[in-house]
């Protein structure tokens, strides 16, 4: 069931129905959205459905013995079988695969049967899962003794496929408080609706139909400068895609009074590659923060800092998949933090001002574009063609459009614009009536089916 089908839609319709006349109920209405989770999930992945109640019911009777439990051998023995149950069911399920096949290229012997699927979207799972334990631990929270609350927050349907990343416990407080419906909430999730249905389906779908794919599939066909235009898309596609999808889930969440987290903040205008993950997926960036980076050894000495810096960010490649592509991407970006933690010492954190700040804001834009090579790559031949490609300088653009052009254009106008003129627009429509706002909606997706050129399409971080 994809955000951007007209079947979710539906589903999101029923579960509003639903929801809002026994709001004033609380058990009634975690059982509702309970309901939903489980049911949104089934629709992706029936046979696993299994493991989301078994693992967050084990993570709730942990959670419940670190609210009781003063003993601290006895808290750290809970908080660590919570991290061994939810790590080890990831890494077996994503990650033996990985290794097998490394194992198996490396000794010539051929690798083993691996009969076992990744259910979808279990990297989002784990890590959301996982802050409910952890904090209770360090004493960041103080949990929750409703089982249905616990089990509600840490499926929240709107989050479980690709974020935002939301602290367990921040869902569990929301559901705890009683709910009315606010119009103006109602007209900031429609626009945000709308909003990332435009992303997704105007600009992001549409340059991967018309040129990405192509060009990722089958390198040595297209010239390098069609190449170098398909890397740049890429870098607009995943936005708009990723974007979209959280702009389609913090409007879904928004209509059941249930506020999540921001997760971009025009991450190409970023100065350095801190300021990136400052702006890009803040949610897996302060997690890896969090619960990673703040965890690992050699806090005091300075260069351990640079070290946990670099493995922090290569566990976030191996997060997003088991590939080397994701490694090295993942290094590449611990490197470049290391860099720039290593000047900001060096020049004691001073500002970059004038031309500077707009020369560091195009060396970090096309940095990250080069990342994305290995992203988005299949594997390294691919990505090592696709550098080939745009290395040797050929010079045709016969497979660029105008439309094309017109896209890219509008894509990258887009992401530019004032956050004021955003938030101006998003005021102006939630204080419209509700006919206003509903005519308006239901002209954006007339329109967008003219546009888009295919069905609804996954969105890329659905496969993570």
């Amino acid at each position: 069931m994809l955000l951007s089908s007209s079947t979710y839609f539906i589903f999101l319709v029923a579960i509003f129905a639903l929801y809002w006349p026994v709001s004033r109920y609380r058990t009634v209405t975690l059982a509702v959205i309970l309901f939903a989770n489980y049911f949104f999930y089934a629709k992706w992945d029936l046979f696993y459905l299994a493991l989301i109640p078994a693992v967050s019911s084990c993570d709730y009777v942990f959670g419940l013995g670190l609210q009781y439990s003063k003993n601290p051998p006895v808290r750290r023995l809970l908080v660590t079988a919570s991290i061994v149950m939810n790590v080890g069911l990831l890494a077996t399920l994503k990650y033996v695969p990985f290794f097998l096949q490394n194992w198996a290229a490396i000794t010539g012997h051929p690798a083993p049967e691996w009969h076992w699927a990744l259910p979808v979207s279990l990297s989002f799972y784990v890590f959301q899962a996982l802050t409910y334990t952890i904090d209770l631990y360090r004493r960041d929270s103080k949990g929750t003794r409703s089982y249905l609350a616990h089990l509600a927050a840490v499926s929240f349907f709107p989050t479980i496929l690709a974020g935002p990343i939301t602290r367990v416990q921040t869902l569990v407080d929301q559901f705890e408080k009683p709910k009315k419906l606010d119009p103006a909430d109602g007209g900031r999730a429609l626009f945000l609706i709308g909003m990332g249905l435009t992303k997704k389906l105007m600009i992001a779908d549409f340059l991967a139909a018309n040129l990405i794919n192509r060009v990722f599939d089958f390198p040595t066909l297209y010239s390098g400068t069609e190449t170098l235009v398909a890397v740049y898309a890429y870098a607009l596609q995943i936005y708009y895609d990723f974007s979209g999808y959280t702009d389609i889930a913090i409007g879904s969440a928004l209509l059941l009074g249930i506020k999540l987290p921001a997760n971009f903040n025009a991450p190409y205008a970023a100065e350095n590659v801190a300021d990136f993950w400052r702006r890009w997926h803040i949610t897996l960036s302060n997690w890896l923060r969090d619960y990673l980076f703040f965890s690992l050894p050699g806090k005091r000495s300075k260069s351990m800092v640079y070290v946990n810096l670099i493995l922090t960010m290569v566990i976030g490649g191996l997060w997003h998949g088991a590939a080397w592509t994701f490694v090295i991407w993942g290094l590449l970006h611990g490197v470049g933090l290391a860099v720039v933690r290593g000047w900001q010492v060096y020049r004691k954190n001073a500002k970059v001002t004038g031309f500077w700040h707009y020369a560091s804001i195009f060396a970090t834009f096309h940095f990250v574009v080069f990342c994305w090579i290995f992203f988005r790559a299949p594997n390294l031949a691919t990505a090592w063609a696709i550098l080939g490609r745009i290395g040797s300088l050929t010079a045709s653009a016969a497979n660029l459009s105008g439309p094309l052009a017109l896209i890219l254009a509008i894509g990258i106008l887009a992401h530019y614009v004032p956050k004021k003129w955003y938030d101006w627009s998003l005021g102006i429509f939630a204080r419209a009536p509700f006919y206003a706002q509903a005519a308006a909606l239901a002209l954006l997706v007339v329109g967008l089916q003219y546009v888009a050129q295919t069905g609804a399409t996954p969105f890329i971080y659905n496969k993570f």
